[in-house]
């Protein structure tokens, strides 16, 4: 099984003023460190306008930002938001693609459609159509990042024309792809569309077991893939704080990971928000001896603790455990003491395992996509004298512009001279004046 660490970048209220650029900094060194520690994956959201619960509206410039001060870590979009009301597929692809070369192809590209009215009423997006509107551009941005040129699309919730996207992605035919999940039924959609299922729902290891049966067996028999690849992985969520003392590494990490729970459930299922105003962490103070604790179960105890938390991810079928251990107010490091911990006491029998786990996983499904490959239906790309050709707007213009007759010119000419106006540049000439 591998390993991720999770960012949402959580500012809980009062908020001084460099309370963001903290929490960014304090992040990259946390990543920086990860990736020197051998842990695999490193996941970033886009999520705009939850005050105290993510400011992560830009996660293209963090993982950039992380690309430069990392060597192998993975770089994970968990997730773009794809409808086009956030993101036009286009920019999306320039974005992805430009992010896996400066990286040197460690892009993983996370995909999503929201569900909090804050972001989709900001946005303009449609609540009962934006899984249509995600599937609708994640399959196109795909369809750019791979053909040359694109050839163009009308569709319910963007058109555009002939076109080649650049650059395009170092990984070939493109990065990896995923979708957020939250529940079962999505997890179903993401085998049948033949892409990784990145699971923010925290189950126990005995549903996750579920869950990753229906995955497997939808993707082996009825994928029909969106990209043109598949990547046949679950990737599951859970808290983190590791300390040799179980009540320590509670103290250290169980507020945060409630205050994590609670702030999402805020946004999405039962708060109602004041821009600039609302104070969510006050209402959490006041609802945290209500709420249910969280110890070894969810990832927060000692190093034996976790390694029998996370063993039972690995039993059923998990292909990778992400840590949300920046949430609340989580000290920076305390995290890193975590991950120093963890690393030298728990990864290592996790990466003795791995390689011949991914070897017998890969020949099991390799036959099951191969025919769901050949299932999918590829866009025509356009015959050379079909491709259209643009006149730059420069020769358009000039082209519009009335001729002058002889005497026409000639007066053209007289004045310029006048004025004392070179004839190759006039307008450059008068402006200066």
């Amino acid at each position: 099984m591998k390993f991720g660490i999770f960012y949402e970048h959580q500012i809980p209220r009062p908020w001084d003023a460099n309370a963001e650029h903290r929490i960014y900094r304090e992040a990259l060194e946390q990543v920086e460190l990860a990736d020197r520690l051998g842990i695999d994956y490193a996941w970033e959201v886009e999520h705009h306008f939850l005050e105290e619960y993510s400011h992560s509206s830009a996660p293209e410039v963090f993982l950039a930002a992380c690309s430069q001060r990392t060597k192998r870590i993975r770089l994970g979009h968990g997730i773009v938001l794809m409808p086009p009301g956030y993101n036009h597929p286009a920019r999306v692809a320039e974005r992805i693609a430009a992010l896996d070369l400066v990286s040197d192809g460690r892009v993983e590209f996370g995909t999503g459609e929201s569900a909090s009215i804050l972001e989709l009423g900001g946005y303009r997006v449609d609540v009962a159509e934006k899984r249509t509107a995600w599937r609708e551009s994640v399959e196109q941005c795909l369809n750019m990042m791979v053909m040359t040129p694109y050839p163009g699309y009308e569709g319910k919730f963007f058109s555009m024309p002939c076109r080649n996207v650049i650059p395009k992605p170092l990984q070939k035919p493109h990065p990896p792809v995923w979708v957020a999940c939250s529940s079962r039924e999505t997890i179903k959609l993401a085998a049948r569309l033949g892409i990784g299922a990145l699971t923010f729902a925290f189950v126990d290891p005995a549903e996750a077991k579920q869950w990753v049966e229906d995955y497997y067996r939808i993707l082996k028999t009825e994928c029909v893939p969106i990209g043109h690849a598949v990547n046949a992985n679950i990737a599951m969520v859970t808290g983190f704080s590791v300390h040799p003392d179980a009540d320590e590494a509670k103290r250290r990490g169980e507020d945060g990971f409630k205050f994590f729970g609670y702030a999402l459930g805020h946004h999405y299922i039962f708060g109602e928000h004041k821009p600039g105003h609302t104070d969510i962490w006050a209402a959490y103070e006041k609802a945290r001896a209500k709420l249910p604790e969280a110890g070894a179960a969810r990832g927060i105890g000692t190093p034996e603790q976790l390694r029998a938390h996370l063993k039972s991810f690995e039993d059923s079928g998990v292909d990778q455990v992400a840590f949300i251990q920046q949430g609340g107010k989580n000290r920076h490091e305390h995290i890193c003491q975590s991950l120093e911990l963890f690393a030298r006491e728990v990864l290592p029998e996790f990466d003795e395992r791995e390689e011949a786990r991914a070897k017998r996983k890969h020949e099991e499904l390799a036959p099951f996509i191969e025919q769901a490959m050949r299932r999918k239906e590829k866009v025509a790309p356009l015959p050379e004298d079909k491709i259209p050709s643009f006149v730059a707007l420069g020769r358009q213009v000039a082209a519009s512009e009335p001729q002058l007759t002889p005497q026409q010119e000639a007066a053209r000419r007289r004045m310029l001279a006048a004025a004392q106006i070179p004839l190759e540049n006039p307008d450059k000439a008068s402006a200066a004046n």
